[in-house]
């Protein structure tokens, strides 16, 4: 997409002969190029058809508002609020490179501005030394306690005494991070389907959640990738990380819509601060340049 909004690149569709073979197959090219992926791309173009041999589209507006809402069907969405009163756990899966210590430390900012409570963040990511010493350094700025072992521990037993403190101090929010790579696929889900029973063996379900970072600038390998992880440890949510309100991120529809999985935060900055809730309308009209 070369960063070109994809409204603006539909206003040049219909800037030439509308809703013609050309027309919807130069569509077709766009959205998947969008990050839609060719299958769902394939049903949404199906269903504009359809709904123009009903009359139910006439005009640019018409198609645009039907675009929209069979887009808008297929996005699920959570407004996820931790108890207050227990201790909640949030493990933060995603690849190497995505923004995983960043989204912890702008996640940890969020639950302190929204809810009042301070969280303990658990250095998962044994398998690189760099990412222990990010979290580290997260936790030093922002004043919170961090429980780490060295590189190479067994990222079981550091969520594990990450817990057991939390639940020793009364801490009522961890933020668990977690290796985004390992040898092989198999070993990364092993390790997380590990970490997945000890947890599950000390917080209750409702209390634990699964969130998935994904890179906005990704593609469609943010599908496969959101696939991997939902197989090892059923996901609970969606953050987009490196989103900058411009064409990309069509590939959480994706996800969201095949997987089931709703998008729960934007990552819109650099800044501790710049985590905001996902909000469907806005990040639609944002998409189709509306």
């Amino acid at each position: 997409m070369a960063g070109i909004n994809l409204g603006t690149r539909l206003r040049k569709l219909f800037a030439g002969e509308k809703f013609s073979e050309i027309f919807f197959d130069d569509l077709e090219d766009l959205l998947i190029e969008g990050d839609l992926g060719a299958k769902f791309v394939n049903e949404i173009i199906n269903q504009l058809k359809s709904e123009m041999k009903t009359h139910k589209v006439k005009s640019e507006s018409d198609f645009i508002v039907v675009l929209r809402n069979y887009l808008s069907e297929n996005i699920l969405t959570y407004n996820y609020m931790p108890e207050q009163e227990n201790t909640n756990l949030v493990l933060i899966l995603g690849v190497n490179g995505v923004g995983k210590t960043t989204s912890i430390a702008k996640l940890a900012v969020y639950f302190k501005n929204e809810y009042g409570m301070e969280s303990v963040l658990s250095a998962g990511d044994t398998f690189r030394a760099a990412a222990i010493d990010q979290l580290i350094y997260h936790g030093d700025k922002l004043g919170m306690r961090v429980v780490h072992q060295q590189h190479g521990a067994d990222p079981g037993a550091v969520i594990y005494d990450t817990i057991d403190s939390a639940l020793a101090k009364g801490d009522k929010m961890i933020i668990a991070d977690t290796a985004g790579r390992m040898h092989n696929r198999d070993n990364l889900v092993k390790e997380l389907q590990k970490i997945d029973k000890i947890i599950s063996n000390k917080i209750s379900e409702n209390r634990y959640k699964k969130f998935l970072v994904i890179d906005a600038n990704t593609g469609q390998n943010g599908l496969r990738q959101a696939e991997s992880f939902n197989d090892a440890v059923s996901l609970d949510g969606i953050i987009l990380a490196k989103y900058d309100s411009s064409s990309k991120g069509g590939t959480v529809i994706s996800i969201s819509r095949n997987l089931k999985v709703p998008v729960l935060f934007l990552g819109t900055g650099e800044g501790y601060s710049d985590l905001v809730k996902f909000d469907k309308d806005i990040f639609l009209d944002n998409l189709l340049g509306l």
